[in-house]
């Protein structure tokens, strides 16, 4: 059985191989991951952990998710 034949639920309590950055971590960076995102960049690489991150945690997924919306919104104004 490989990773992507668990349930997700129990993929994020078992953690990531991955390094993984904690909430505050998380907020730090987050600004400069969806930018590189936005901007093609390859984010994970440059912010190693934080999408492991938001993977297991629904209040910095859910903070990623709006930033991105924001930006994009700001990008087509």
């Amino acid at each position: 059985m490989t990773g992507r034949d668990l349930d997700p639920t129990l993929l994020r309590l078992l953690g990531s191989d991955e390094p993984e950055l904690d909430c505050d971590e998380c907020f730090t960076q987050l600004d400069r991951y969806v930018e590189l995102e936005l901007a093609g960049a390859p984010a994970d690489a440059f912010v190693p952990g934080l999408r492991a991150h938001l993977v297991g945690c629904p209040a910095c997924a859910e903070e990623h998710e709006s930033l991105r919306a924001l930006l994009e919104l700001d990008s087509v104004a």
